[in-house]
């Protein structure tokens, strides 16, 4: 079996001195993407590389502005909270179902997977067991209410939405399970008194509060995610 976390603390060596050069860039306000792509083409790094890069490097007033917004899991009890489903689903996967898939800790401080799976995401089993996980951990933490939002465009989210339905009971936690054809807009305006659990920094952008559910289950767990420093 291959060694990942080795392969990982190799990779992450790999794109330190990249990473360095595009938060330069950042930093003087260079576009994003064009930054990325400019020196990734310069230190000739493959697709994987570039992905891995687009999702962990943040401008650093983006980087403020998000961190702001975050809160610790021990910060939600009592509060409704709205979930992205698949965005929280696919990292809790990630991490506990032993697939070896690396996550990363962006420089916003919020955990990502960086397989750029969701398009082709199908729900299985281990789908249901980290629904189990990200039930378990809300209902720890203590929440008023929980609905979980799925994309209808995805298949089987009304299968899946039906099965949290009775999961959020068996946790005896209030709540929803539902399908969006729009989830991204119903996120972004859940109201400004309503927790969104979310690593998505479109919608963190968008929203005034949010945990990283992935995030308070990897602390919980002891694990640690894959930095660039």
């Amino acid at each position: 079996m291959p060694d990942y976390g080795h392969e990982m603390q190799d990779t992450a060596r790999k794109l330190s001195d990249p990473a360095r050069d595009i938060r330069y860039l950042l930093k003087r306000n260079y576009p994003r993407s064009s930054s990325i792509n400019f020196v990734s083409n310069h230190y000739r790094l493959s697709e994987k590389e570039r992905h891995i890069l687009t999702r962990v490097i943040v401008a650093p007033n983006v980087v403020d502005s998000r961190s702001r917004k975050q809160l610790e899991c021990t910060d939600i009890k009592g509060r409704d909270v709205i979930v992205d489903g698949y965005n929280v689903l696919i990292t809790i996967e990630n991490m506990l179902v032993l697939k070896n898939e690396p996550l990363w800790l962006g420089d916003d401080g919020y955990v990502r997977d960086t397989r750029g799976v969701f398009r082709n995401y199908a729900v299985t089993d281990t789908t249901y067991q980290a629904v189990d996980a990200m039930l378990a951990l809300l209902a720890e933490c203590k929440v008023r209410s929980a609905t979980i939002l799925l994309d209808s465009q995805m298949s089987n989210s009304g299968k899946l939405a039906r099965f949290i339905r009775i999961k959020l009971t068996e946790c005896l936690l209030d709540g929803d399970a539902r399908t969006s054809r729009h989830a991204d807009f119903d996120l972004k305006n859940a109201g400004s008194s309503v927790v969104v659990a979310t690593a998505d920094g479109v919608i963190i952008d968008a929203v005034r509060e949010v945990v990283d559910i992935g995030r308070c289950m990897m602390e919980k767990r002891r694990l640690k995610a894959n930095r660039i420093a």
